[in-house]
């Protein structure tokens, strides 16, 4: 008997050995639990920019910075709706230094001397300017006379100098765009006038010195000493030009043909119907610091700018009430008379 359980219990034996948890409490099995550690998260999203600890890319080089666009592809975006513009705030002004008048100047100052005036003027009416230009945009690509008609109809309330500039939507939005720029131009407009001409003309002729600025189809160049004058080759038709302030006032680089720095846009036609905007003649009297409207000085100033009346050959009525276009159908009643001439009453 002892004989058979030797055997027995060696062979319990060597099951416990292959198996060492045997009998003993047993956790229960890997359910549920947190994931293996061999399972990562998602790797994190790669975008345009280079990852924290990365700067500067590779080659050293940050990555180009906007170009300056070209001028023929000017708006690039859509006029926003009425009331989105940013708003302008006028605040006592303060002069600018001689040195930032420059910068503030360089992106008109090659402009034709009427189109300028008007620029320069309208400025100082920066409020009225986001409504301008969302009207602009509205009747963008109507022609002269027409446009005149619906600026009568429509009884815009803004200033003459603001309504000059309607046939330009491109000037319009680009001073609705950038309110702060508007706004120091306009005050360095009504406080240091003599200052701003006195910078277009040192920037005009820096530009007629390297080459930039030189008579063409579009319009004529007149250089003397001291003074640069612009005017549209056609009085009635204004090319807007378009070039980069950061080139055309400096030395040309060895090669480059100066004469492609200034392009220009359509031809804007100015008729008969925008001589009460003070197109009929608008320009400058460069020697003694003059902005002419309808050949007549503009005196406007910090001091008188709520009294001022712009000299309009032809005064426009302040309209009041809702800035909406509106196209009245002319009143179909008649007034008539007898052969006498007396008036007989009214025919409706």
């Amino acid at each position: 008997m002892r004989s058979r359980l030797v055997p027995a219990i060696a062979l319990f034996v060597g099951c416990a050995a292959l198996h060492p948890t045997a009998g003993s409490a047993q956790y229960p099995a890997n359910q549920g639990s947190y994931p293996p550690p061999t399972q990562q998260y998602p790797p994190p999203q790669q975008g345009p920019y280079p990852q924290q600890g990365q700067y500067p890319p590779q080659g050293g080089q940050y990555p180009p910075q906007a170009q300056y666009p070209p001028p023929n592809s000017y708006p690039q975006q859509p006029y926003p709706a009425t009331g989105q513009y940013p708003p302008s705030n006028y605040p006592q002004p303060v002069p600018v230094p001689p040195q930032q008048l420059d910068s503030l100047v360089s992106r008109i100052a090659l402009y034709p001397d009427g189109l300028l005036a008007q620029v320069l003027t309208a400025s100082t009416y920066g409020n009225e300017i986001p409504d301008a230009a969302t009207w602009a945009l509205q009747h963008q690509g109507w022609q002269s006379d027409q446009l005149a008609r619906a600026i009568s109809e429509d009884r815009l309330p803004f200033d003459p100098s603001v309504l000059a500039l309607l046939p330009f939507p491109s000037i319009l939005d680009q001073m609705a765009r950038d309110p702060n720029w508007t706004q120091q131009l306009g005050s360095a407009v009504l406080v240091q006038r003599n200052d701003v001409m006195d910078v277009v003309q040192r920037l005009r002729d820096q530009a007629y010195q390297y080459g930039y600025l030189r008579s063409n189809p579009y319009e004529s160049v007149t250089y003397s000493p001291g003074y640069v004058v612009i005017q549209p080759v056609n009085p009635g038709a204004y090319y807007v030009p378009y070039y980069n302030p950061l080139v055309v006032y400096r030395r040309p680089r060895p090669g480059f043909f100066a004469g492609s720095a200034i392009r220009f846009g359509p031809a804007i036609t100015i008729g008969a119907g925008f001589s009460p905007f003070g197109w009929s003649g608008a320009g400058f009297g460069w020697r003694e610091h003059n902005i002419l409207i309808d050949r007549r000085p503009w005196v406007r100033t910090w001091s008188n700018r709520a009294a001022y009346v712009p000299p309009a050959a032809y005064a426009r009525p302040r309209y009041e009430g809702p800035r909406v276009e509106r196209h009245d159908i002319p009143n179909r009643g008649r007034e008539f008379h007898d052969r006498d001439g007396h008036d007989r009453g009214h025919e409706r």
